[in-house]
């Protein structure tokens, strides 16, 4: 009994070893970025832990995602955010981010979309 409870608590504790390093490596993203009403997308993939994927400057893109500390949360419904406008742009970011699904819009309609776009201004071709 003794054994098969010291066997049943090892592999737990080596599947939660393994699922973490699979999380790290299981980012995958798809960008698309517009710039204006009526332009043709521009599309790549990202992947991170290593970077790579089409994307141009996939280290950049990377740090700009993990420094961000939540990018892909929506803009919270009960902040007040300044009336500016900041440009025609959006994007679209799907995919998996470090073994979570992710399904993110971007603009540049008011201050607090204008900073969610600043915050990932590499990923999406710009810095």
């Amino acid at each position: 009994m003794r054994f098969t409870a010291a066997l049943l608590l090892a592999a737990l504790v080596l599947a939660a070893c393994g699922s973490t390093a699979r999380e790290r490596s299981a980012s995958r993203l798809t960008v698309t970025v517009v710039d204006d009403v009526g332009a043709a997308p521009r599309t790549w993939t990202l992947t991170c832990d290593p970077p790579g994927g089409d994307h141009p400057q996939p280290a950049a893109a990377c740090a700009a995602v993990d420094a961000a500390g939540d990018p892909f949360a929506p803009k919270p419904a009960d902040v007040a955010c300044t009336e500016i406008y900041g440009g025609p742009q959006t994007a679209t970011i799907v995919g998996t981010w470090r073994g979570t699904p992710v399904n993110a819009g971007y603009e540049r309609t008011d201050g607090c979309e204008i900073n969610r776009w600043n915050t990932l201004a590499a990923v999406f071709g710009a810095g």
